[in-house]
């Protein structure tokens, strides 16, 4: 059939499997907008306040579908408005394609009104992008960008579409959803190399991030720490990859993580790392890092192996895939004096952990807890509250956890949520802090206008309380430009837009107030009023090593 480039694109997409898309409509993609119009009961399109909440919006349904997210925007600022969405979701792998409208192929190079050349702009956090100057090229760019993005190591995709190409015609033919490029394991000979090595170990350690959600490796993590009786840690990314009360889970591991995690992996004689990157936050002084231990990393993305730290085994291959081979060399072992040490840490751990009387971090997240769903996403933007609930949030399903770890992006919670969402038709949940909402509150247009059912627990110390932490250790409590001094109401704020909200001093007026949020149909605020001193602990220093791991602190006013 002869169709316009602008119904290819929303043909192609709707082909592609996709139910909903985020975007902001300008004149450079009208014809796109035009053609949403007029396929609205096949394709979702939500308008959002910013293409940044857009791009965030995307971001959050690909993290909790593992489908791919679409953003669409129009040329010049609209694209550029893109840019820290799609940075975000490059540097913690989530596949997205972004299309964005462009001036007329005869205006490129001109300075042309809203002109950019977006595809230049976004080559260092693509996985490709793509200029597409011919429409009988149109449909098999978007098929190609899909199965790009969600291929080996998800990413994002941008297609530039100029306006004269959306208005062009010709034949379309129907094709099929994108499948994925097949998976493969690493090579046999690197898997038996990885068993011998695991068989001489005494002190096992499992290490995993991102990539085993990505691929679906949940199961085989569990069978390989049963098999070889390991505990097991995880990267930031690697949150509800498995149950947070699995009793061989210790928590996320790193600069801010679980002290029996961290301790754990620093005491250990192999490390098993599968689908991370050991980046800064995570290693520490890698001078120091893990000296005692023989690394393994298993890893989809070969540039990754050894590009920070030195591993005795690198294994490039689908990590649920080399898992499964690796399990069947593997012999059904038991460490008991390792589990016990183990156990020690986790028992200091305990130790540590705050059970002070009040609305404190740990107290208002432990009372989240209490009304989550095993199917709620969390959403965090960055910062404190991040760390809070990273080390105290409960998940029971892969997916359910979703924030910015590479980029560590403020503002980015508020369109994930709505995102995630629309992605899991239930629920969701934003903790933020007031920094963090403040970069993008007015995605509670978006989200009051759309009805969507999300939960918003602002930790609200009035401070940027991360910034704020290292002033306090480390610049001489030099407050600079960290106290933000603001007016905002935010529980009027909420009632302006058209949503609900309360402000809560004490864990009971929080447990009340959750108990209506997740009763209310709609978008709900909650103000929680926590101390501008509260610290994330553990903490390790900046150029340290777990030797030098912050568990307890006392700081004078």
């Amino acid at each position: 059939m002869l169709l316009s480039g602008a119904d290819i694109i929303v043909r192609t997409l709707i082909e592609q499997g996709c139910d909903t898309v985020f975007g902001y409509p300008g004149g450079q993609i009208l014809n796109v907008y035009d053609s949403l119009y007029k396929y609205q009961d096949e394709l979702n399109h939500i308008l959002t306040a910013h293409e940044q909440g857009a791009a965030h919006a995307a971001d959050g349904y690909a993290r909790t579908t593992g489908k791919v997210g679409v953003v669409i925007s129009t040329s010049g600022p609209g694209a550029t408005n893109l840019v820290t969405g799609i940075a975000t979701a490059y540097l913690d792998s989530i596949p997205m394609v972004a299309i964005c409208g462009n001036v007329p192929t005869t205006q490129i190079g001109t300075d042309s009104f809203q002109e950019i050349d977006i595809t230049g702009v976004t080559l260092p956090i693509t996985k490709h992008n793509y200029f597409v100057s011919d429409v009988s090229e149109l449909a098999d760019t978007i098929r190609e960008a899909f199965k790009l993005a969600k291929s080996g190591r998800p990413g994002p995709v941008l297609i530039d579409v100029p306006k004269d190409v959306q208005i062009a015609k010709c034949e379309y033919e129907t094709g099929f959803p994108a499948e994925k490029e097949e998976g493969y394991a690493a090579k046999d000979v690197r898997i038996e190399e990885a068993a011998n090595i695991i068989h001489s170990a005494k002190r096992p350690f499992i290490y995993f991030g991102g990539g085993v959600i990505t691929a679906d490796a949940e199961d085989e993590v569990l069978a390989l720490a049963e098999k070889i009786d390991a505990p097991i840690g995880c990267s930031l990314m690697g949150l509800s990859g498995i149950p947070t009360d699995h009793p061989r889970f210790l928590g996320m591991q790193g600069m801010h993580g679980h002290y029996a995690s961290s301790m754990a992996m620093h005491n250990a004689d192999l490390i098993l790392s599968l689908g991370v990157r050991f980046n800064d936050r995570v290693t520490g002084n890698r001078a120091k890092f893990a000296t005692g231990a023989n690394i393994i990393h298993i890893d989809v993305d070969g540039s990754e192996l050894c590009k920070t730290v030195n591993v005795v085994c690198g294994l490039r291959g689908d990590v649920k895939l080399t898992l499964q081979k690796l399990l069947l060399l593997l012999k059904q072992d038991s460490k008991p004096d390792w589990m016990a040490k183990v156990n020690a840490f986790r028992q200091e751990e305990n130790d540590y952990l705050d059970n002070r009387e009040g609305l404190t971090p740990r107290k208002a997240i432990m009372t989240l807890n209490k009304h989550l769903g095993e199917n709620t996403a969390v959403c965090t933007d960055v910062g404190q509250h991040q760390m809070w609930s990273a080390q105290n949030l409960i998940f029971k399903k892969p997916r359910r956890f979703v924030s910015s770890g590479g980029l560590g992006t403020m503002g980015f919670g508020f369109g994930a949520a709505i995102g995630a969402s629309f992605g899991t038709k239930e629920r969701s949940v934003l903790v933020t802090g007031d920094g963090s909402f403040g970069m993008s509150l007015n995605e509670l247009a978006t989200a009051v206008t759309y009805n969507v059912p999300v939960v918003v627990l602002i930790m609200n110390n009035g401070v940027l309380g991360m910034v704020r932490q290292w002033q306090t250790l480390f610049y001489e409590k030099h407050y600079s430009n960290t106290v933000l001094n603001r007016k905002t109401d935010f529980v009027a704020f909420a009632r302006s837009f058209g949503a609900e909200g309360e402000a809560v001093h004490t864990p009971e007026e929080l447990d009340g107030a959750l108990e209506k949020a997740f009763k209310h149909n709609g978008p709900y605020i909650i103000d929680c009023k926590i101390d501008k001193d509260e610290f994330v602990l553990p903490m390790l220093p900046p150029g340290g090593s777990m030797d030098d791991i912050i568990v307890k602190l006392e700081v004078e006013s």
